[in-house]
């Protein structure tokens, strides 16, 4: 088996002692330095920015909310979609101007998209303005990386392919007071022919339990609500430590740890989930009765092309397998239409499978091919028009059977969790199945559980009122 590897703790260590001597650089001009980290795509993207403002709070920087004025710009990228890449260089471009109206000001991008060796030399021959560069696998290093550019004004691009690691004892400065995203584990050995997260993530790598465990009881001690446990493949927590644990053995420790939180976790593998996970979930009173369970194709001849695993049967015996067990589990998917070589008819397939299973919501998307990937050589026949067509019919459809779905919410009363307000004055709240409700409400209630009355649905949120005591 091969072994997890892991950061010594004296390398987190001389990592802090660099974040204090980039203090104390900082500290030689006038004034409060901001930072301003823009993150892109997934929660473990998001989870891994915390970790950046942690490092980035203990160099003593404060956190702007614009670029504009920053002293140092932090883009976290994705490299999932061609939308997403689209968007970041469009984005980075931008960062020209901000540039030269502070010439001092210090530009990195990280993520997955920087770990790609084509991402890398575009940023290098077109962007000259960008300072450092570096993948997520080097993370725990971005002090060391960052007083290199600084110490010696020149570019620092770390972008080496270097194993993946799970480092312990990295500060973190969470965004939300109330919901909180613990990484369970990072990488992925799945290899679906469309996807390039193994190529820029690396292997999977699990923490340790307890520490996963220590730092549960750090956010429940201090009042977080909603805690996702997350990994790109959830169920496969713990095959690499040989210490004869799994996902449903952890999720039933977290369920034992005091407190009033919920328990979610994304995203899981249908050929990794079955009745273990099923029957701790429904045993577990923390953990909220939904369920992101990607199936991306109703054809079991395109998931044999996918390389996911499973097929159209083993699919649709599993969405039995769980709905036995709880009957009102929110259950939620993502489906990809025109991956190369589906016909026709496999489309339909698809359509037929979201008839079936009737999904709470779906995450949608068009084939994008990824450079690197097997998927991208692979012929393409259906026309773009074809596959853009196919595309609405589907959403159509998804959106009519959310419609349906919410509005069987309407006269419901639910215990949810308020979590803040909209522009439009009214409070956001969500169920323990994860549905937004717009709630008529006074902001004392916000971080707060409450009961609340469903009075009205759309395809997208409730609406609702607090329930009458």
């Amino acid at each position: 088996m091969r072994q997890t590897p892991t950061i010594p703790p004296a390398e987190i260590t001389r990592q802090l002692a660099l974040c204090d001597q980039i203090h104390a650089l900082l500290d030689q001009t006038p004034g409060q330095k901001l930072a301003f980290v823009d993150t892109y795509g997934c929660q473990q993207n998001e989870a891994d920015s915390e970790r950046l403002r942690g490092y980035l709070a203990r160099m003593g920087y404060a956190f702007s909310d614009t670029e504009e004025g920053a002293d140092l710009v932090l883009v976290n990228t994705c490299a999932i979609r061609e939308h997403a890449e689209h968007r970041v260089f469009g984005n980075v471009g931008a960062l020209s101007h901000t540039k030269r109206r502070h010439p001092g000001q210090v530009i990195c991008v990280c993520g997955c998209m920087a770990r790609q060796e084509h991402v890398a030399q575009r940023l290098r021959q077109s962007f000259p303005y960008v300072d450092l560069v570096f993948g997520p696998q080097l993370l725990w290093q971005f002090p060391q990386l960052l007083l290199e550019k600084l110490t010696t004004g020149k570019r620092v691009f770390a972008t080496q392919d270097v194993p993946g690691a799970v480092a312990e004892g990295i500060p973190v400065v969470r965004q939300n007071p109330r919901k909180a995203w613990v990484s369970i584990m990072y990488g992925c050995n799945n290899f679906c022919t469309y996807c390039i997260v193994p190529y820029v993530r690396g292997r999977e790598r699990s923490r340790q339990p307890e520490d996963i465990l220590a730092e549960v009881r750090e956010l429940a001690a201090a009042g977080y609500q909603d805690i996702t446990l997350l990994g790109q493949n959830v169920n496969s927590y713990g095959k690499d430590l040989d210490r004869g644990v799994d996902f449903a053995w952890l999720l039933e420790q977290v369920n034992a740890i005091p407190g009033d939180f919920l328990i979610r976790f994304m995203t899981s593998h249908p050929k990794d989930a079955g009745e273990r996970l099923f029957d701790t979930m429904a045993a577990c009173e923390k953990v909220a009765p939904v369920l992101h369970l990607p199936f991306q194709s109703g054809s079991s001849r395109v998931l044999k092309a996918m390389n996911r695993g499973y097929t159209r049967e083993h699919y649709l015996d599993l969405v039995a397998q769980l709905r036995a067990r709880i009957p009102d589990i929110v259950l939620t998917s993502d489906v990809i239409v025109g991956f190369p070589g589906e016909t026709q008819e496999e489309f339909e397939e698809t359509l037929s499978l979201i008839e079936a299973v009737r999904f709470d919501a779906l995450f949608t998307f068009i084939f994008s091919p990824r450079r690197g990937t097997p998927a991208e050589k692979l012929d393409d026949p259906m026309p773009k028009e074809q596959k853009n067509a196919n595309f609405q019919r589907l959403l159509q459809r998804q959106n009519q059977i959310s419609g349906e779905k919410h509005q069987a919410y309407v006269g419901k009363t639910l215990r949810c969790l308020v979590d803040g307000q909209g522009e439009d004055g009214r409070l956001t709240a969500r169920t323990a199945g994860g549905r937004l409700v717009h709630l008529a409400a006074e902001p004392a209630v916000i971080g707060t559980w409450q009961e609340v009355r469903v009075t009205g649905a759309s395809t997208w949120a409730l609406f609702g009122e607090l329930a009458a005591r």
